[in-house]
């Protein structure tokens, strides 16, 4: 069975004490996170921070340390079922101006509690769960 890797993050900023947490708006109509595949021999780091700017503009991001997950699924492309593993890191920016790229079709800003009701797939949401957790417990 034919396998994919991707990389992608899980982009926040702060505003005094508030937290909000970049979601995108993909053309199928779902939205999530800024992600896409590992090329040449990229770490995932390299991966989250080109697909990071090539899907929102953003260059000021930095990456934390213990915050590493997975997600595994199917997808059939051309009439084949594809196992696909995802990688999301966790990564500030300070930057607000977002320049989406030709993949979606919007952007936003949500709290917490907004992205729960946004996002469309369980498990990413679990991934905002623990990326929350994660910047509520170290008071970022």
């Amino acid at each position: 069975m034919p396998a994919e890797h991707s990389a992608g993050a899980i982009v926040f900023r702060k505003e005094g004490d508030k937290v909000f947490y970049l979601l995108l708006h993909y053309e199928e109509g779902h939205w999530g996170s800024p992600k896409g595949h590992i090329e040449n021999n990229e770490t995932i780091e390299e991966t989250a921070s080109r697909e990071i700017r090539e899907e929102t503009g953003l260059t000021d991001i930095r990456f934390f340390d213990g915050f590493k997950e997975h997600n595994h699924y199917f997808f059939t492309s051309q009439h084949k079922r594809i196992f696909k593993t995802v990688t999301f890191l966790l990564a500030e920016t300070f930057s607000k101006e977002i320049r989406v790229s030709w993949e979606h079709t919007g952007f936003t800003w949500l709290t917490y509690p907004e992205v729960l009701e946004k996002v469309t797939f369980d498990d990413e949401k679990k991934l905002f769960q623990k990326a929350h957790q994660l910047i509520s417990g170290k008071n970022l």
